[in-house]
């Protein structure tokens, strides 16, 4: 940092990256772990809040004091101290173990505040970062007598190639999706999602919804059916519906009958009902995977937007598992890959077919 790119910042006054601090003793810890749970940012110790330079004499027991703080949060924020006319810089990367906490609690920069997080913003932030996953929680509503259906474990077993010799809750055990706790049998929500009799008398927000529209617009409904039995047969019934629906052409290759193709590669509208299910987020009980038919396109859509360090351009190059039980249970039944593979073969099928690429 330059002496005029110093000026600068602190002419600006604080920011969501930028703090001011008139001595390490003020509350620093706060701004560390706020800092840390956010994007990161800068702490000029030796600075009053208006920007104006109080000067902090920097020596090696600053220095420590600061770095003993840093340590001292719950993980310790890592931190670099650099020095500038005599004010001390403390600058603190986003962390990639979050969240953090101070002796007073958990703290996050808002704009150019910090502020303490209450228990629904810790929990929401937390979730957010991926620290708790819907699909490893246990359900605390599920009764195993009552609720789990023996037919679809069989008949997962029979499509993920693996030998039915022992009991139900052994294999379930062996599968990840069944503890006992204090000699009670809980299920976690990848179980429920593939072994419930009945997911809709568990939870409603796990459908998938198919539609038919005339036209190009969300106006006229010609057909509607909400899919609620488990995860296989939601995708399941959800091609089916496509395959009912979809528009086709034919093909005339000298065989006595006709070849009927459809408009879109039915293998590619799988891969996409299977990532939008494998992928939604389950703690949004507002919304359900949505597939819609419309004249001119189909549009696959679930809850939750990008998993957390998940950007658009990473398509087709990378994989970040927002649920990896139900990845992995859908992988083991070969409904999917757990490669990244996806994109990529919608986009050759696609290509082959003669058609544009899918609108991510």
């Amino acid at each position: 940092m330059t002496h005029t790119e110093l000026k600068v910042m602190l002419q600006e006054g604080e920011s969501y990256l930028v703090e001011f601090k008139e001595s390490p003793s003020d509350n620093l810890d706060r701004e560390l772990v706020a800092f840390a749970n956010a994007s990161g940012g800068q702490i000029f110790v030796g600075v009053k809040d208006n920007g104006l330079i109080q000067g902090i004499h920097v020596n090696n027991r600053v220095r420590s004091s600061i770095q003993n703080i840093a340590n001292n949060c719950d993980p310790p924020v890592k931190i670099t101290l650099d020095e500038m006319d005599q004010i001390l810089v403390v600058k603190v990367k986003e962390s990639d173990d979050k969240p953090h906490r101070c002796s007073s609690g958990f703290y996050l920069r808002v704009g150019p505040n910090t502020q303490k997080l209450k228990r629904d913003e810790l929990l929401a932030f937390v979730k957010a970062e991926g620290k708790i996953r819907f699909d490893e929680l246990l359900c605390r509503d599920f009764d195993f007598k009552r609720h789990f259906a023996g037919p679809k474990l069989r008949q997962y077993l029979k499509l993920a190639g693996v030998s039915n010799v022992l009991e139900a809750k052994k294999m379930l055990t062996s599968l990840g999706v069944l503890s006992v706790q204090a000699g009670r049998i809980f299920m976690n929500n990848t179980g429920v999602l593939f072994f419930s009799k009945h997911l809709e008398n568990l939870y409603t927000h796990t459908a998938v919804v198919c539609a038919l529209y005339k036209g190009v617009e969300k106006v006229d409904v010609l057909d509607r059916k909400d899919f609620n039995e488990d995860v296989a047969s939601n995708i399941d019934e959800a091609m089916i519906f496509l395959e009912r629906h979809l528009s086709v052409r034919y093909e005339i290759t000298g065989a006595l009958q006709r070849r009927e193709v459809p408009v879109l590669p039915l293998e590619a509208l799988r891969e996409a009902v299977v990532n939008a299910v494998a992928h939604r987020d389950y703690f949004e009980r507002g919304a359900n995977i949505m597939v819609e038919i419309f004249d001119d396109r189909v549009e696959i859509t679930n809850p939750g937007g990008l998993a957390k360090g998940f950007h658009k351009e990473d398509f087709g190059k990378r994989s970040v598992l927002r649920n990896p039980n139900i990845a992995s249970l859908l992988y083991r039944m070969k409904y999917s890959e757990k490669m990244g593979t996806g994109i990529g073969r919608m986009r050759k099928l696609l290509r082959e077919a003669g058609l544009p690429n899918p609108l991510c």
